[in-house]
């Protein structure tokens, strides 16, 4: 727990479930979903499965200790949903069984401390755990008993939700809790994630009500002992972006965020720290951890804004948003390898040489027939590159066309663009990957199936591979022509995109026949935006992909 080197988690130390050999496309699947699996076995007793005809996947493990919300909102019900929703195996022990719902908390009733530690035991003996996140603790001997367990069994982390008072204001801790809660649990604790009311009480009743008293509070509850300290800002006076703090006893971290206008914020608290805890069971650090679960959380209370559940305050969150159609918006986005037949990236010099603005550019590709747009920006300062990713993803958004950010991932986080292309040389995938959450798009640029794998590994959706042709748009790049692309193609398990010095006159030649299955389309550059009119030279190239692509046969790749 507080020693725990959160970076480099041992994935032997995951349970293992069989897949038999024979459902190569399930296998597949999950290895996409848990990019550390691997094909080896572990000796873990009753978890070990040594047939000749399976193979194992490693999942990610949360145990939550908290009590059950009858109304569904928050505690345990909370937890399970945020941890689902994120890919993460949740096991759980009761702490309390309460009454409630969106109007309040009616009842409380307290499962004993002694039948607390038995279902931890149950858990820990055998399914194990990579991440304990606890939640309403409401006597003095389940905190004890807690703290007991955890010593004999210990785990890769453990995230404390303080939870002192119900979102509705009804007290679930008293005095003596909050004493042993300071004194016994926070000092091993790797992360504790207070609200405002919460980090007054844990810091002796002084308002916590700005930054500059966050950050007081952060540096006094740090001193309690545990690694990190998240103090949220949910309930800072005003309507405007919300800021937490975050401190590890060295570095201070300001994490702002838009606040959403909505009354459903029933369990926003346990959602949090569960999502965190489940980020960190994927092995991912504390920071990338905690920014993987702000936006998680962001976006399911941007989809649960018009849901109309219960007559109360507090509405519940949809956690499981993308499996339903609850009050879905038209911005929600999901990648779908056909969007890259016509990949338009956008290039701000030559539309300058034109006359046009960027977002000028992005409509005439998308009026042409652009399947996908990316804006690349080498030269414009911070705030001008911002201003035209925002103009041009107001026009991909109109015409439902997703659009990308090269290599700039504050410019697509700032815009909420949806997604990132990243190069070899720029942040790595996976990193991006936990910054950006599970629903928006990454592309790699790969020149070799082995930089595909990874690419795929750390959860890339596709590979731009190229350059297939020599290229004015990108000095020193080295071509690696139709069969360099081809080898790439088949040694990657995601969509690709052939890019480098592709026009009307060659893209029917990358895109004949037989041509690898997952090769689904080409992007340009300097064949739709060096040109007077990028409506009518996307229309060219539109037009000789809609015949090539319709009349080959794509091939299966060799695996």
């Amino acid at each position: 727990m507080q020693g725990a080197n959160l970076v480099g988690f041992n994935t032997n130390f995951l349970p293992t479930f069989p897949i038999l050999k024979t459902t190569p496309h399930l296998f597949c699947h999950l290895k996409q979903a848990y990019p550390t699996a691997s094909s080896t076995f572990a000796s873990m007793g009753n978890d070990e499965f040594t047939t000749t005809t399976t193979t194992t996947v490693r999942v990610p493990r949360v145990l939550t200790v908290a009590g059950s919300d009858s109304g569904a909102g928050a505690g345990i019900q909370a937890d399970m949903k945020a941890c689902a929703a994120l890919g993460v195996y949740c096991t759980t022990v009761i702490t309390a069984v309460t009454a409630q719902n969106t109007a309040g908390v009616q009842g409380i009733h307290t499962v004993p401390a002694d039948f607390v530690e038995k279902q931890m035991l149950s858990v820990l003996t055998d399914i194990g755990a990579d991440v304990v996140k606890t939640g309403m603790l409401p006597t003095v001997d389940i905190i004890r008993s807690i703290c007991d367990v955890l010593k004999t069994y210990p785990v890769k982390a453990l995230v404390v939700d303080p939870v002192l008072v119900a979102t509705s204001g009804d007290e679930l801790a008293g005095p003596a809790v909050l004493d042993v809660l300071r004194e016994e649990l926070l000092p091993m604790a790797d992360l504790v994630t207070p609200n405002l009311p919460e980090a007054s009480a844990l810091i002796g009743g002084e308002n916590v009500v700005n930054i500059s008293d966050m950050r007081e509070a952060a540096q006094a509850i740090h001193a309690l002992g545990p690694r990190n300290v998240l103090v949220k800002g949910g309930h800072l006076p005003g309507t405007g972006g919300m800021v937490d703090v975050l401190y590890d006893g060295v570095d201070w971290h300001e994490l702002s965020g838009s606040r959403v206008e909505t009354h459903n914020t029933h369990g926003t608290g346990c959602t949090l720290a569960s999502a965190i805890a489940a980020e960190l069971a994927k092995g991912h650090p504390m920071l990338p951890a905690i920014l993987a679960a702000k936006q998680y959380l962001a976006d399911t209370l941007q989809q649960s804004a018009g849901l109309n559940i219960g007559r109360g305050a507090q509405g519940p969150l949809n956690h499981l948003y993308k499996l339903s159609n609850w009050g879905k918006t038209s911005t929600e986005r999901q990648f779908k390898p056909e969007a890259l037949l016509l990949y338009a990236v956008t290039d701000a010099a030559m539309n300058k040489r034109w006359g046009r603005s960027t977002a000028d550019a992005v409509r005439g590709a998308i009026e042409g027939g652009a399947t996908i747009i990316q804006i690349r920006e080498k030269e414009a300062e911070t705030g001008e590159f911002l201003r035209e990713a925002e103009a041009s993803l107001k026009v991909a958004r109109h015409y439902g066309i997703p659009l990308l950010i090269n290599d700039r991932i504050d410019i697509a986080m700032a815009c909420d663009a949806d997604g990132i292309h990243l190069g070899q040389s720029d942040l790595p995938v996976a990193q991006a990957r936990a910054l950006l959450g599970p629903e928006k798009i990454i592309g790699v640029s790969c020149k070799t199936p082995e930089q595909a794998e990874k690419a795929w590994k750390d959860g890339a959706d596709y590979i731009g591979s190229g350059g297939v042709y020599p290229t004015t748009t990108k000095k020193d790049n080295k071509t690696i022509g139709l069969d360099g692309l081809r080898e790439v193609c088949y040694g990657s398990p995601i969509p690709v995109v052939a890019i480098g010095g592709i026009s009307t006159s060659n893209a029917g030649q990358v895109m004949q026949e037989p041509r690898p299955q997952n090769l689904k389309g080409v992007a340009v550059v300097s064949a739709l935006f060096n040109q007077a009119d990028v409506v009518a030279s996307t229309q060219a190239l539109r037009s000789v992909l809609a015949r090539t692509v319709k009349k080959s046969s794509p091939v299966v790749p060799l695996l």
